[in-house]
């Protein structure tokens, strides 16, 4: 696969969602969206904002952020750089 975001926008691998909660599995319906992910590809940022995040950092954002998209069978999620809340160090 080969995509490159434009301007402020990252392409982000999100965590897969949990399966099992203290030995109970939860049906797909009632999975809840996961809100941390791995950077998969970043644009150039914009005139007025430096693209601060880089190619696998881990992150977190918001509920609601981002666009979902399916390539190659595999789901990604593309957003702004300013929906990403923080930044996961290590």
């Amino acid at each position: 696969m080969n995509i490159k975001p434009l301007a402020d926008r990252v392409l982000v691998v999100p965590a897969p969602a949990e399966e099992k909660i203290g030995g109970i599995i939860i049906p797909d319906t009632a999975k809840e969206k996961p809100l941390r992910g791995v950077i998969k590809a970043v644009g150039k940022g914009t005139k007025d904002e430096e693209m601060i995040l880089k190619t696998g950092d881990e992150v977190l954002y918001g509920k609601y952020s981002g666009t979902e998209i399916e390539l190659e069978g595999e789901k990604f999620l593309m957003m702004r750089q300013s929906d990403v809340l923080a930044i996961i160090e290590k």
